[in-house]
């Protein structure tokens, strides 16, 4: 396994995983980390696994998958192969084996879901909602309105996606703009926010919009240029600032009560953020653990040195030490299942 990265926490943040039982899991592309972050005995432990710019998680059940450069890669979880990894004090569990992989090409996909028996994403690059098979880079299914052509050029930063019973229902984008890479011209407050599949935009002039996600049955994203959560009406089309936290957030997911919610240090070099008005707080990466109760911030996790971005936060549940292993971790090749039975074969 890799070293684990820097990093400082409230005392808070472990005694809550351990009571919720899940552990984090969150995506660096700036690092090619996808890391696996569990508590035990009040104290934090980091498992990162090594990817090509990963981005956007999906979990569901005992599958999940990962969306990087250019490709996907999928994982499911299996009971009884723990065993035949636990051979040290620190006990795994579950444990999730690498099972395919979708070779894209360099879509730049970023969110993705499980759902109507397909892996969805959105395609950046191509400005559209795909769903992927091994026959093609990827099969489009749905393009905001205003796009005309399916073309390689990142005309309007699509990246955000949330599902409803199977299949896409809302999107964010950074703009609405229908040339190479126009969503640049305006960033600050050209965002959208679009159903699906009708093409209606329920939102505009946001800043920055990522990670629409529902809880309790009502939509919220990350306005990530104003550093803020919000709360979407769906039915007048408006917006509730539920708390403003004055950094770059990226990436939500919620458990229980709590929303976690990843956020990103503006490097000095960047050209995409630096000009933000939350840039002077946006100083180290990490992940907020936010209570939807109350409106308060209950602990916090920071990166001090190596990570810098992060893309997407996810939780999973039931799961106090999960270890993921891909197929370049070549001790754990020799793993074979089938349906109710695990070996390892024999050298």
């Amino acid at each position: 396994m890799n070293p684990a990265f820097d990093i400082n926490y409230n005392k808070s943040v472990p005694f809550i995983l351990e009571k919720l039982n899940v552990c984090i899991l969150l995506t660096t592309y700036q690092a090619s980390k996808l890391i696996i972050i569990s508590a035990e005995n009040q104290q934090l432990r980091q498992t990162p696994i090594t990817l090509k710019k990963p981005m956007g998680i999906a979990i569901d059940g005992t599958k999940l998958a990962v969306a990087c450069i250019d490709e996907l890669r999928f994982f499911s979880k299996n009971e009884k192969t723990a065993p035949f990894v636990n051979m040290g004090h620190y006990q795994y569990d579950p444990i999730y084996l690498q099972r395919a992989t979708y070779h894209t090409s360099t879509l730049d996909v970023h969110d993705i879901a499980f759902g109507d028996g397909m892996i969805w994403g959105i395609n950046t690059l191509f400005s559209c909602i795909s769903v992927f098979d091994i026959n093609h880079s990827f099969k489009p299914k749905w393009k905001p309105p205003y796009i005309s052509e399916l073309v390689p050029e990142d005309r309007c930063h699509l990246n955000g996606m949330v599902m409803q019973d199977g299949i896409p229902k809302y999107v964010t984008a950074l703009s609405k703009d229908n040339e190479k890479q126009g969503w640049r011209k305006n960033k600050l407050n050209s965002g959208v926010l679009i159903e699906v599949p009708s093409g209606d935009i329920i939102l505009s002039g946001l800043s920055m919009p990522h990670s629409p996600r529902y809880y309790e049955n009502e939509l919220y994203l990350l306005e990530s240029g104003l550093g803020r959560l919000i709360k979407v009406n769906l039915k007048e089309n408006k917006i509730e600032v539920v708390f403003d936290f004055n950094c770059f957030i990226r990436g939500l997911t919620f458990n229980h009560e709590i929303a976690f919610i990843g956020k990103s240090q503006i490097r000095e070099t960047s050209t995409d953020f630096n000009h933000l008005s939350i840039k002077d707080n946006s100083k180290n990466a990490g992940v907020i653990l936010f209570c939807m109760k109350t409106y308060t911030v209950l602990g916090e996790i920071n990166y001090t040195a190596d990570i810098q971005e992060l893309y997407d936060v996810q939780v999973i549940e039931n799961a106090p030490n999960a270890l993921i292993i891909t197929n370049e971790i070549e001790e754990y090749n020799d793993i074979i299942t089938y349906p109710g039975n695990v070996f390892k074969k024999k050298q």
